[in-house]
């Protein structure tokens, strides 16, 4: 197998020299950025297109965008660089490295609304609107933003045999994501392993999250409900993701899976409040 092949093989899938990167005028610019880019400016659009349900003003979702985006990567960068900080301790500038991947969607998740909270609170706009309208396109955003991980050669689980299992050289992807438990299948003369494609899980999850909020959008019973309704779901789907991944940020003390912690708090506090406003509309 080679360096640069991604195999299905259930599924007679054999991906061959699929890149990491393509070169413009000679500079290299890797694919992991570029479709993370394509996922947003289709959020933007989509957003775009449903703020008149939402009665925003076009300013607002492109100014929200704009600071949104900026913040929502430094946001995902900083959550993943902090509890990363061993390996990046010795190293400072490879912070600003953005080339091969790290980063955390939660920290993305949380910059980005608190963002949009204080965008709203200083032009006294609505942020329940507002951040249905935000939570509405996330999901696509982030169900093609995992596809930047499928280059990267990251995010991926256990040792696998099932339909989607996926084959990566072992000289492709990091020594630390390669777990015990793959690391025991690995037989001599063996050049790749075989895993979760947890990527394509996720992607897969987001896709089927954005077309039910897109149908239900304006079935909606109070402002703020997409917003719940996309943290509860995607934190549904996220805890069981992330528990078969390898290469998990895991929060210290406590000894777990941090983004199965903030999942299960969104999970818990949208639930409380989907089940409060449906208790106080049947009082």
């Amino acid at each position: 197998m080679n360096v640069t092949d991604i195999e299905f093989p259930n599924l007679h899938l054999y991906l061959k020299d699929v890149p990491k990167s393509f070169s413009v005028f000679g500079f290299s610019v890797a694919l992991y950025g570029c479709v993370i880019g394509l996922g947003m400016l289709l959020c933007v659009l989509i957003a775009g297109y449903d703020r008149k349900s939402r009665g925003l003003d076009e300013e607002i979702i492109w100014d929200a965008a704009l600071y949104g985006i900026v913040f929502g990567i430094i946001g995902a960068r900083a959550y993943y660089v902090i509890f990363q900080w061993d390996y990046y301790k010795n190293d400072l500038l490879s912070i600003f490295n953005l080339r091969q991947g790290g980063l955390g969607i939660y920290g993305g998740i949380i910059a980005g609304f608190l963002t949009a909270f204080v965008y709203c609170r200083i032009k006294k706009k609505s942020f329940l609107e507002l951040s249905d309208s935000v939570a509405l396109v996330f999901p696509l955003g982030q169900a093609m933003g995992r596809w930047g991980n499928f280059f990267n050669r990251e995010v991926f689980g256990g040792w696998s045999d099932g339909l989607f299992a996926m084959r990566l050289p072992i000289s492709a992807v990091r020594e630390s994501d390669i777990s015990q438990g793959i690391a025991e299948h690995i037989t001599e003369g063996m050049t790749y392993i075989q895993v979760h494609p947890t990527f394509l899980y996720e992607s897969v999850w987001n896709i089927i999250l954005f077309v039910c909020l897109f149908l239900y959008r304006k079935k909606k019973k109070f402002k703020g409900e997409i917003f719940c309704l996309y943290l509860f779901f995607y934190g549904m789907g996220r805890f069981w993701i992330e528990g078969i991944r390898t290469d998990q940020l895991i929060a210290p003390v406590v000894g777990l899976p941090i983004s199965q912690i903030v999942a299960a708090v969104c999970m818990i506090v949208s639930g409380a409040i989907m089940l409060r406003h449906r208790l106080v509309k049947n009082i």
